[in-house]
């Protein structure tokens, strides 16, 4: 008995301490080289009564977006390769099955999501390029689909975006 406990206790320590994006970005809040975001729904401002069902339905499954992003400079360039290999390799974790990648595996971008095909919980897109930095947002809903992300792209060409809620990741950009 006391093995078996043991055993399960080890376990579930284990499954604890694997790394994820969610503790990732906690655990970067407060270094001065990340900007952290959270953005909802209604910094889209949209039109809900200009919205096909389709569309609409696209939206109810959107809850959030959390947005990470590190600024490289000259002085924090050992940083930048450790933290970029530290999201490259959550990433690699089996749960974040990637959809697209593009350019090399130093320099580009990738989309990921968690789930399965019609039911995708989290979509993921890592940009790093050596000279700005990289970013890693993550797109969170219930049910998503690759379907419903292209529908609310397409929605978006008629959104009146908030951009004060982007104003951090402005400033990151503009330093």
């Amino acid at each position: 008995m006391k093995k078996m406990l043991l055993l399960t206790f080890a376990a579930l320590a284990a499954c604890q301490s694997e790394p994820t994006l969610q503790k990732y970005f906690v655990a970067q809040t407060d270094n001065q080289d990340f900007v952290t975001l959270d953005v909802s729904p209604s910094i889209l401002n949209l039109d809900q009564t200009k919205l096909s069902l389709e569309q609409k339905q696209a939206f109810q499954s959107f809850d959030r977006m959390n947005i990470l992003a590190f600024k490289a400079t000259d002085a924090n360039t050992a940083e930048f390769e450790t933290e970029r290999a530290k999201v490259s390799q959550i990433l690699k974790d089996p749960k974040y099955q990637q959809l697209m990648k593009f350019g090399s595996g130093k320099e580009g971008a990738s989309i990921s999501f968690v789930g399965d095909d019609e039911h995708i919980d989290e979509f993921v897109v890592f940009a790093n390029k050596k000279e700005n930095g990289f970013a890693v947002v993550r797109v969170l809903g219930n049910d998503m689909n690759p379907t419903s992300i292209v529908t609310m792209v397409s929605a978006l060409q008629n959104a009146d975006i908030d951009l004060k809620q982007l104003e951090p990741l402005q400033q990151l950009l503009e330093k």
